[in-house]
């Protein structure tokens, strides 16, 4: 796939968007489909994180497991810190832990937080694909922080259709196609048989009419 016949796609998705006026500004998803690949197995299944090129015209919400210093040091780089004494009461109030795991991308913990995490809080972050990444206690996380606020999941389960985000419409639209292009060549490397296992890539706003790219 050339880059600028994805621009030129890319373009066509956000025509069609702006003939039907939408008053607030939409994503611009990827629509997948994969053919002759056994998603019974879990091997097979796609569960990757992709940093883009130029990020998803926002940046992703980041919730941390900290303390100390490591939560000190988190303070206005985070979208939240969720201290080791707030894990016991998070485990007894599910509705307010699924309403964070949802308001947040990634989770980033205290490498040795992790097992009360996992026993804990697994049953709602794990099915979500949002179990936290170790860091050890003295990590500089600003690095880790600025990759993740570039970064989307691209993750099947057990569907051979599934979405994800490549930018947002009031983005460069070339930039746009570069997103698409690491997505669709990190995709292909984690296929058996690279393109030949997809069957189509489409590309769309949120609520408009999608555009097929291959």
């Amino acid at each position: 796939m050339e880059d600028k016949k994805t621009v030129e796609l890319v373009q066509k998705a956000l025509d069609e968007s702006k003939k039907l006026e939408r008053k607030f500004k939409q994503n611009i998803d990827l629509v997948i489909n994969l053919k002759n690949v056994d998603l019974n197995e879990a091997k097979n299944r796609i569960d990757e994180e992709i940093i883009l090129p130029h990020g998803i015209g926002k940046e992703a919400k980041i919730a941390i497991f900290a303390s100390g210093e490591l939560a000190f040091k988190s303070k206005g780089k985070v979208d939240l810190i969720i201290k080791p004494e707030e894990i016991e009461d998070l485990s007894k109030n599910k509705k307010k832990l699924k309403k964070i795991a949802d308001e947040h991308d990634f989770f980033i913990a205290e490498a040795g937080l992790m097992p009360v995490i996992g026993k804990t809080l697994g049953v709602v972050l794990g099915p979500r694909g949002k179990m936290p990444k170790p860091v050890p206690p003295q990590a500089d996380i600003t690095g880790l922080v600025k990759n993740l606020q570039k970064t989307i999941r691209l993750r099947s389960k057990a569907n051979k259709t599934f979405h994800t985000t490549a930018g947002k419409e009031e983005m460069d639209k070339d930039k746009i196609a570069e997103n698409i292009d690491a997505i669709i060549k990190r995709l292909e490397s984690k296929l058996e048989r690279g393109r030949l296992n997809i069957g189509s890539v489409h590309v769309k706003t949120t609520m408009g009419p999608s555009v097929r790219i291959m």
